[in-house]
């Protein structure tokens, strides 16, 4: 996880400004990084697609070539809904796709192979999606306050892969979507509390998946072999010979070698002096997936 680059009241005016907007209606996508826009459709479809419709939903029905059967309903308490032919049907508890077939068999006597959309107008049952890199994602009751935190731990928590930054999609009345970015390391390990925000009605929580990385380092470190790291991390030589347990006392600082691939398949030898790094002279090297790193041993 990348610690705040920024200082603290500067991130905490963005997301008071964020959350402000949202609140106030007059909402927008905000761009904080990554894929926000794929993130933002995939949020929203993964709800409606695994949406449970319940009391009080607002549901317009449509059907192909029986406009007859057209109608915008509200449904019942006992999750029911009364329609022209078919009646009084019990449609609470089934997914929008679900509630499509059953109102289809059930017009099966009328129009063969009856062509049904539901378009959830106004979603009034409390539920949250949780998505992404989470033990047990899904759909989730939203019952009183709950935190960000709160609702995580429902999913069964994190896996290792989840990303560094997490997005909570929210939708405003005017149909545009509010993005608030959560960096957990500030969340989980300097314990910033402003940052385990409220959820609301409809949220949708999305912990993307961080990719898993290896690097190799040989030769003269006292844990040689590979190194896991998630791709978000951008783990440089320096910090790669650390995880190695560090130099040994026969290494060299002078003459360490990267190994790397170039985008057509063919190896590149990168000579590094650690002494220059080490002492400012020169950056650190971010290291890519599959780079090796050679330490070599001192002739002195």
């Amino acid at each position: 996880m990348e610690r705040y680059r920024s200082a603290a009241a500067c991130f905490l005016a963005l997301l008071v400004f964020i959350i402000a907007a949202v609140s106030g209606g007059a909402q927008q996508a905000v761009r904080v990084g990554g894929s926000q826009e794929e993130c933002q459709v995939n949020g929203r479809d993964y709800f409606i697609r695994e949406y449970v419709i319940g009391p009080r939903d607002l549901l317009e029905i449509k059907v192909f070539e029986l406009p007859e059967f057209d109608h915008t309903v509200r449904v019942s308490e006992d999750g029911s809904i009364t329609l022209p032919l078919v009646g009084n049907v019990q449609i609470g508890g089934l997914t929008k796709d679900k509630a499509e077939k059953k109102l289809s068999e059930l017009l099966e006597k009328y129009v063969k192979k009856a062509q049904v959309s539901i378009f959830i107008k106004e979603y009034q049952s409390s539920r949250v999606a949780i998505i992404g890199a989470v033990e047990k994602p899904g759909m989730y009751e939203l019952v009183g306050r709950q935190t960000l935190l709160q609702m995580i731990s429902q999913a069964g928590g994190f896996k290792d892969t989840a990303a560094d930054e997490i997005y909570v999609l929210r939708e405003g009345q005017d149909g545009t979507t509010a993005s608030i970015s959560i960096d957990l390391e500030d969340l989980l390990i300097n314990g910033n509390q402003n940052l385990n925000i409220p959820i609301q009605p409809n949220d949708v929580i999305n912990v993307p998946v961080d990719k898993l990385i290896n690097i190799y380092v040989f030769g003269e470190v006292k844990q040689p072999g590979a190194l896991q790291v998630k791709m978000s991390k951008k783990i440089t030589l320096l910090q790669a010979i650390a995880q190695a347990g560090g130099l040994t006392e026969n290494a060299t600082k002078r003459g360490v070698t990267i190994k790397r691939r170039d985008k057509s398949g063919k190896e590149i030898n990168i000579t590094v002096n650690l002494n220059d790094i080490i002492k400012g002279k020169k950056k650190d090297i971010p290291l890519q997936e599959g780079d090796v790193v050679i330490v070599k041993q001192s002739i002195f």
